[in-house]
């Protein structure tokens, strides 16, 4: 294999995705054995890599020069772009980075869902997402609530609580799903799967609703399964996105659910299984997604939100997100989520909290600022394309690496060298060994042609 067709990039907190020259080309007496094969096992099958369509995040990206807009927009979505995000996630309602309090139907006891309305999304949610598929009509669509209609909880409002779990309730809100994909489709954006509750665990001051894996069940299987059924609706069902209760939860507030209960709850019941087409864990969910993943092998995961930060954006961060992508797709996922994609300086929420983003869009300047961890997603995401397949590794630098098959024939593989001094990589590709002299605390993305 020549040399020159070996791609290799890397990143380091002094400069991000830097074109670098590979060291031998082929096996030589002097390049010594590999510490890193890439094996003939196959794995799952990657379906992509996206961000979420928040209120707060078009609100940034128009604080941005038409021209800058458009670059952010091409670099975030565009097939011939940087990052070529191609499955994103947008809420039903409020989230936690909406403008303010708001659901779909405010209407007290419209059980028929008469007065729904996607009116709002079409001032701030709608024309991003069209954005994002004029540069790629190939784009993927999940959806989640962060909280029902409030006439639809115990206590009444946005915030905290659980959903009112009578009869007639729940087969409005299963209906309530139905006519968000309706309206949606009527718009001429396809949804293509539904989560049933965002972060099922969470009871926060932001739009949240907590559920039970009992109430996951019977909510799939009794009521949203079959109204999807009825009305021919032909977005997936999801069971996401799940959280899990944290270990510290469960020492200190005595909860007795453990780790992957919620999803094991729901998906041995056989009259909820027959939904599903597949789960969605985030945060404290990486603790439970090895287990999910091994009892439920035939099913899809989807890691649909990346952990967060404190919107400072710094490198050290982008070192721990950059692990949370390795610990994710070697546990199973064929997707990975980012969150906000864009926010304004220190990504501040409606109710306080900062948060990081790949890209800053600095009202002062009106330019962007590509963050380390946008750095981080195209290490990922601008080789591996949909239909890639995760490929098996073995030797030292297993555990700080990924391997993909590209649909194009070219074996991707993502590595970070954690340490502070430089080290080197001696990959196999089962033919030659390639050498990389990987600089301290890097991410590298390192091409071989098929």
């Amino acid at each position: 294999m020549e040399r020159s067709k070996i791609r290799w990039f890397s990143s380091t907190r002094q400069a991000m995705w830097q074109k670098k020259a590979a060291g031998s080309g082929a096996q030589t007496a002097d390049a010594g054995n590999p510490n890193l094969t890439i094996t003939g096992e196959t794995f799952q099958t990657v379906e992509g890599f996206g961000g979420c369509f928040n209120e707060l995040g078009f609100v940034a990206l128009n604080r941005l020069s038409e021209a800058q807009r458009n670059r952010v927009l091409d670099a975030l979505f565009a097939p011939d772009g940087e990052l070529k995000l191609d499955l994103c996630r947008l809420p039903i309602g409020a989230s936690d980075y909406a403008l303010e309090w708001y659901s779909l139907n405010e209407t007290d006891g419209d059980l028929a869902m008469a007065h729904f309305s996607i009116e709002r999304d079409r001032k701030y949610l709608i024309p991003y997402i069209r954005e994002a598929l004029k540069r790629n009509p190939r784009l993927k669509l999940f959806a989640s609530p962060w909280s029902p209609p409030t006439w639809m909880k115990h206590p009444r409002a946005y915030n905290y609580g659980t959903l009112r779990w009578e009869p007639e309730i729940l087969e409005a809100y299963a209906l309530y799903f139905v006519k968000f994909v309706q309206a949606y489709r009527e718009e001429g954006i396809t949804i293509h799967q539904i989560h049933v509750q965002n972060e099922v665990v969470a009871d926060q001051k932001f739009p949240s609703c907590v559920w039970t894996g009992e109430q996951l069940r019977d909510f799939i299987r009794d009521y949203l399964g079959p109204a999807f059924e009825r009305h021919g609706i032909e977005a997936e069902i999801w069971l996401g996105t799940i959280n899990a209760p944290d270990m510290w939860d469960i020492y200190t507030k005595k909860i007795s659910t453990d780790y992957d209960d919620y999803a094991h709850t729901v998906l041995s019941d056989p009259g909820a299984y027959k939904y599903i087409k597949g789960v969605g864990y985030q945060w404290a969910g990486k603790n439970a997604i090895q287990r999910t993943a091994a009892s439920y092998p035939e099913l899809r995961y989807m890691q649909t939100e990346n952990e967060c930060g404190d919107g400072n954006n710094t490198w050290e961060y982008a070192r721990y997100v950059f692990n949370l992508f390795q610990h994710y797709f070697f546990n199973g996922v064929s997707s990975y989520v980012y969150w906000n994609m864009v926010l304004e300086p220190k990504g501040r929420s409606t109710w306080g909290w900062e948060q990081n983003a790949m890209i800053t869009a600095d009202p002062e300047t009106a330019q962007p600022v590509f963050n380390p961890e946008y750095y981080v997603m195209k290490h990922y995401s601008h080789f591996v394309a949909p239909g890639s397949v995760r490929l098996g590794l073995k030797g030292m630098w297993t555990g700080n690496a990924i391997a993909f098959a590209a649909p194009n024939g070219e074996r991707v593989v993502v590595i970070s060298n954690p340490f502070k001094d430089a080290r080197t990589l001696r990959l196999s590709d089962g033919a030659h060994v390639h050498v990389f002299e990987m600089e301290p605390e890097s991410f590298n993305t390192i091409v071989l042609p098929g």
